[in-house]
């Protein structure tokens, strides 16, 4: 079988194992787990913090008015549809009342999210808001200060921008930093690749990360 073609596969059958995840407490209180959506062979893929109450009632990441924005953004500035990148979240369950997820939440998810990468290997990862900005920096930098910079992941790239709802609360200034991050991204995406082979690595981030780990 084509390494692709078991790529896709495997994601399939990790959605499946998702599907029934009781790891931490969001598992009581979903409709329904979110494990992504999108080109499972792409090289840009989106990752947030977590379903809201459209999500986790239709079983797919950004569906609401943040995925309309996204969507937007992503066509008017990357040019292409959410059917050629992929999009996930950090966790795969609604945390209740749309709060922030927890600590323990994040880590508990936090294998399947890795897997999903593996699988996909984009080159370009772009990060929605700050808690998935942070964990996959391994920083404790706020997303204003981490977004506006390109920095090397696994076997390609990370751009952090803002998560579209802070966009929504934020008006105009803080999409058009968004509409920047997004050029950015696809900027890098037309870029030579890194030499290290796609899905090959496993590096976490170095270089311009640095200074904020």
């Amino acid at each position: 079988m084509d390494p692709d073609d078991t790529a896709v596969a495997l994601l399939h059958q990790l959605a499946g194992q998702v599907a029934g995840c009781t790891r931490c407490r969001l598992a009581a209180g979903r409709t329904n787990v979110v494990f992504g959506t999108g080109d499972p062979k792409a090289n840009l893929m989106f990752i947030g913090e977590g379903p809201g109450e459209q999500e986790d009632l239709q079983g797919l990441p950004f569906v609401g008015r943040s995925g309309q924005l996204l969507d937007r953004l992503m066509l008017e500035e990357i040019g292409i549809t959410r059917s050629h990148c992929y999009i996930a979240n950090m966790t795969k369950c609604r945390p209740p009342g749309n709060r922030d997820p927890m600590p323990d939440e994040i880590s508990a998810c936090r294998p399947y999210l890795e897997s999903q990468l593996d699988l996909i290997a984009p080159k370009v990862v772009v990060t929605l808001g700050r808690f998935a900005s942070q964990a996959l920096l391994d920083s404790t930098e706020g997303i204003t200060r981490l977004r506006g910079r390109v920095y090397p992941y696994r076997s390609g790239y990370l751009v952090p921008t803002f998560h579209p709802s802070a966009a929504l609360r934020g008006g105009g200034t803080v999409v058009a930093q968004m509409r920047s991050d997004f050029v950015r991204a696809k900027e890098v995406l037309l870029s030579p690749a890194r030499t290290t082979a796609k899905g090959a690595g496993q590096h976490r981030v170095s270089g311009a990360d640095s200074s904020h780990a």
